[in-house]
């Protein structure tokens, strides 16, 4: 058995399970695993993983294995591992070192055992990987090709860096890759998020008002499912033309300091701090619920919570309840982490088989190019995008139009017009 720490290893044969049936639903995935086994394209590529430790990142990891690579990985959120799968992935010999309810310095003990192999490559989701590795091991970015970064919050870290001229080796945005946020972000966000909501609360969403803090893929995701539950549904922004499309699209648009009074739920997605605090908290309806889907415990600010309670309990499974000083009972899921990992299993298989296809072919793309590029962020390929659409059809059975050869000169035809 190689080198890994899980929760319990006896958990592998659970794990395996999951992981065997999540394979059942990302046939994309599982046809690259058997193209590229045959290939090996990630021959000799040592990857550090950071990335929630789910069955489906199960599937990708093994994945890459399959393509040649040697894989060690961490968890990228304290609550969000799934220790079944973390015990199948150690049984299969992957270097393993995540569990769930990790401490903040458990955490990043966990990275720090990735890093142990010398990465040639780094695939992360939230960039603490990325950020760790330019803050505590500058010497390690000499090895490395280059990486990939799969979430929101961790696309605009890493520009923020690239910007700052403190990135050092080049990023390729997955997140930005169409099979990312067209798909993953809204429709896994959207439905996951509700899982999470719906297991931690068994509330009944019908008839309640529902606060969607942010707009942007993953927010569209959300209040279209509150919409489809029978939610009237309040957006709040900052960013006038996405508040300007929320209307457009049926929802009021408000401030957060006039939603505060009038949701029942409210739910964020926007990679920023102290979206709801303690002002608003001051003015929410007794039983109001919280729960947050950005990547980051920052955007519903706990701490001011405390300051207004005079008590504090776990209800439900990922579900505290708070007494405010004035009489109210207050509810945050998930600790204020993900809720659609904290309480729920995260995204379904068959959309995160369109995001985890695309990572894939990420850590190909920059095995291939990698030494040419400089320090930045890059954007994923038009034309993997494509095949990874077009693979998915596929799957589901949907052929599609291609243009004629005339099509093709008339597109280039600028000369032509009424």
């Amino acid at each position: 058995m190689t080198d890994f720490k899980v929760k319990d290893i006896g958990l592998a044969e659970e794990g395996r399970m999951l992981i065997d049936y999540a394979e059942k639903h990302m046939p994309v995935l599982m046809h690259l695993r058997k193209k590229y086994a045959k290939s090996q394209p990630l021959k000799g590529m040592r990857i550090a993983g950071c990335l929630h430790v789910t069955k489906e990142t199960a599937v990708l990891v093994e994945t890459l294995r399959a393509a040649g690579a040697d894989v060690a990985w961490s968890g990228c959120n304290p609550l969000s591992t799934n220790d079944k799968v973390a015990a199948g992935l150690a049984a299969n010999d992957v270097p393993v070192f995540a569990w769930h309810n990790l401490s903040n310095e458990e955490y990043y003990w966990c990275i720090e055992q990735t890093l142990k192999t010398e990465p040639t490559l780094t695939l992360d989701d939230g960039a603490d990987l990325i950020f760790t590795l330019h803050n505590k091991h500058e010497e390690l970015i000499p090895n490395l090709l280059g990486g990939s970064e799969e979430t929101t919050t961790g696309v605009i870290r890493v520009r923020a860096m690239a910007d700052d001229g403190a990135l050092k080796y080049p990023i390729m945005a997955v997140n930005d890759a169409d099979t990312k946020h067209l798909f993953d972000n809204v429709y896994g966000t959207g439905q996951s998020v509700f899982d999470g909501l719906l297991r931690a609360s068994a509330i009944l969403v019908a008839g309640k008002t529902v606060v969607i803090g942010g707009y942007g893929y993953c927010g569209r995701g959300m209040a279209l499912r509150a919409k489809g539950l029978g939610a009237d549904v309040i957006v709040t922004e900052v960013d006038p033309v996405r508040a300007l499309q929320a209307r457009m699209d049926g929802y009021q648009v408000m401030t957060m300091n006039e939603a505060a009074a009038k949701g029942d739920v409210f739910l964020t997605a926007t990679g920023m701090k102290d979206v709801v605090t303690g002002e608003h908290m001051k003015l929410m309806r007794n039983g109001a619920i919280m729960g947050n889907a950005g990547h980051y415990n920052v955007e519903i600010n706990e701490p001011d919570l405390l300051t207004l309670s005079k008590g504090k309990k776990r209800v439900r499974h990922a579900l505290d309840e708070y007494e405010t000083k004035d009489g109210r009972h207050l509810y945050l899921l998930g600790e204020g982490r993900l809720v659609n990992l904290a309480a729920a299993e995260g995204h379904p298989s068959e959309v995160m088989d369109l995001s985890f296809s695309s990572q894939l072919n990420a850590m190909i793309w920059l095995t291939k190019n990698g030494k040419d590029l400089k320090p930045a962020v890059y954007e994923f390929p038009k034309e993997l995008d494509n095949e990874t659409a077009l693979a998915k059809l596929e799957t589901m059975g949907i052929a599609i139009d291609e243009w004629t050869e005339e099509q093709k000169r008339y597109a280039k035809a600028y000369a032509e017009g009424t």
